[in-house]
C-alpha cells in the first residue's frame, strides 16, 4: 500500500498500520477472555517486536502497569479512539462491480466499527440493484446523498479512467480519506489522505521473493 500523505505529521504511517493489527489481537484476545498482556505475549502472537510495540504505544501517552501488563479492554479501547473508530464511521462505496460488490459484502468491516453506509456506481445496470443491505445509487447523486449520511471515507473501485473524476466529486462531497483500488495516483488536495491499493505491485513483490526457490 502506498500513501500520498500521512494522517499525522509526528505518527509514522507504519505505526499506524500496526496500531491495527494491535487492536485485531485485542478484539481476538477479547472474545478469549483473557483480561491482561504483556508486550511479550504481543511478540509472541503477532511477530512484532515487543521493544516497537511500547514504542508505538509511546506516541499517544502511558499504557499499561509495570508488573501487571497492558488491560485488554482498555487498551483496545484507546487504540479504537486513536483509530477514530470507536464510534461508527460511515463509509461510500464508488464503483459497484466485482470488488465493490465484494466489500460491500464483508462482514469484519462492522466489526472494526466502519459501515458502507452507500455503494454507487454510473451503469445503469447496477443503479437500482439491491446488493446486500443496500441499493446501489447513481454516481451522479453523491453529493446529494453525502449531504445526509456524512462518510469522510471513499472507497473507489472503478476503473483507471474513471477513478480521478470519482475522486474529486468525493471531495466536494466533503470525503476527507480515499482507499484507492484503482490502477492510477490520483491527484488530491494536500488536505486529502490517499490510500492505493495495488494487488499487481503486492503480487510482484511476493513473486520476487520466489525468485530464490530454483537454487535450493
Amino acid at each position: 500500500m502506498n500513501s500520498n500523505s500521512s494522517s499525522s505529521p509526528k505518527v509514522p504511517i507504519p505505526t499506524l498500520e500496526r496500531l491495527a493489527t494491535y487492536l485485531r489481537f485485542l478484539i481476538d484476545l477479547e472474545a478469549a477472555q483473557v483480561e491482561t498482556i504483556s508486550s511479550t505475549d504481543v511478540e509472541k502472537q503477532t511477530g512484532i517486536n515487543a521493544a516497537q510495540f511500547r514504542k508505538d504505544l509511546s506516541y499517544f501517552g502511558e499504557f499499561g502497569k509495570p508488573g501487571v501488563g497492558y488491560n485488554v479492554l482498555e487498551l483496545q479501547a484507546r487504540i479504537a479512539r486513536i483509530l477514530k473508530i470507536d464510534q461508527l464511521q460511515p463509509i461510500m462505496v464508488i464503483g459497484a462491480g466485482n470488488l465493490g460488490s465484494a466489500l460491500i459484502g464483508y462482514p469484519g468491516l462492522t466489526e472494526h466499527k466502519f459501515h458502507i453506509a452507500a455503494a454507487f456506481d454510473r451503469d445503469p445496470a447496477k443503479i437500482g440493484r439491491p446488493q446486500g443491505d443496500l441499493v446501489i445509487l447513481n454516481e451522479a447523486d453523491v453529493r446529494e446523498v453525502n449531504a445526509e449520511i456524512g462518510a469522510r471515507i471513499a472507497i473507489i473501485c472503478v476503473p483507471a479512467a474513471a477513478a480521478q473524476e470519482v475522486a474529486d466529486t468525493a471531495i466536494l462531497a466533503g470525503v476527507r480519506v480515499i482507499l484507492n483500488f484503482a490502477p492510477i495516483i490520483l491527484k488530491v488536495p494536500e488536505r486529502i489522505v490517499v490510500r492505493n491499493v495495488s494487488f499487481l505491485q503486492e503480487l510482484a513483490v511476493l513473486s520476487y521473493h520466489l525468485s530464490g526457490e530454483s537454487q535450493k
